[in-house]
């Protein structure tokens, strides 16, 4: 693990202090990149939404080409990854033990690490918590993840790799670090931005590439989907086998095109 904070690189010793609001509160907000064969991807998709997360926590805009550097030498320092994620994490930095924020400056980390492949199918698990789509924070990529702890390992728990919620008026939203897509009769539709799921960077590039509706559904119409796929930025398109006790084909035929067209794309891109 390369890890770049707050200027240095440093070792996985590198250590934060036990003031940054970040770790009493988690009042900060991340962005998780894919690195193939060493080169991070979508680095400017990702960078617009950090801002968009951290100007509607309400802190300061990032320095992005503070950030860009950072990344830059985090990935000169390990070129050989072939697979991995690169995360940056940027916080409200040291501050009282309270809900206050200090004076003292954000915290910037940056940090790579090599990870296995995701499988090409996995399965999914609804679980009893919603998300809340008029929640302050919703629809921004914070650092406040123990919701999302808890329900990953409930899904866990079940035989799932991801727990998928519905929302307060119970449609479906997301996954805990996915979005979630559904085919209808060959139409593909994903959940709205308004239902509260975060505005994925895979997300967006299937709708730009390949098309899909954004619409509300109903938690209950996921029993119905003749085929589901989760996207994210390390499983890129991948196709579900099975949605808590259902069993379903994979790869469908419009997953299967979907994962097809994002692949020849993104291979064209790294910063699409």
């Amino acid at each position: 693990m390369i890890i770049w904070l707050n200027g240095a690189l440093q070792d996985e010793s590198a250590a934060v202090s036990p003031l940054d609001h970040g770790l009493t509160t988690g009042d900060g907000v991340f962005e998780t990149l894919k690195l193939v064969d060493g080169q991070p991807f979508a680095v400017t998709r990702h960078l617009d939404r950090l801002v968009v997360s951290a100007t509607g926590l309400g802190l300061p805009e990032p320095d992005l080409a503070l950030v860009r550097d950072a990344i830059a030498t985090v990935v000169k320092a390990d070129p050989d990854i072939a697979f991995g994620r690169l995360r940056i994490t940027y916080t409200g930095g040291v501050s009282p033990l309270s809900s206050d924020r200090g004076t003292a400056g954000p915290t910037l980390i940056v940090a790579s690490q090599a990870i296995e492949r995701p499988a090409p199918s996995s399965a999914i698990v609804t679980v009893p918590w919603v998300r809340n789509e008029r929640s302050a924070v919703a629809g921004l990529k914070t650092t406040s993840y123990a919701e999302n702890v808890r329900a990953l390992a409930y899904a866990k728990a079940r035989g799932g790799s991801e727990a998928i919620f519905a929302n307060t008026v119970g449609d479906l939203c997301e996954g805990t670090g996915s979005n979630i897509f559904c085919v209808y009769d060959g139409e593909l539709v994903t959940p709205t931005l308004q239902s509260g799921a975060l505005a994925g960077v895979t997300r967006n590039l299937v709708l730009a590439w390949f098309g899909g509706v954004e619409r509300d559904v109903p938690l209950e119409m996921l029993a119905d989907a003749d085929e589901i796929f989760l996207t994210s930025t390390t499983r890129d398109v991948q196709a579900i086998h099975r949605a808590d006790d259902r069993d379903l084909a994979v790869p469908g035929e419009v997953t299967a095109a979907v994962a097809r067209v994002f692949a020849e794309r993104s291979a064209e891109d790294l910063d699409p």
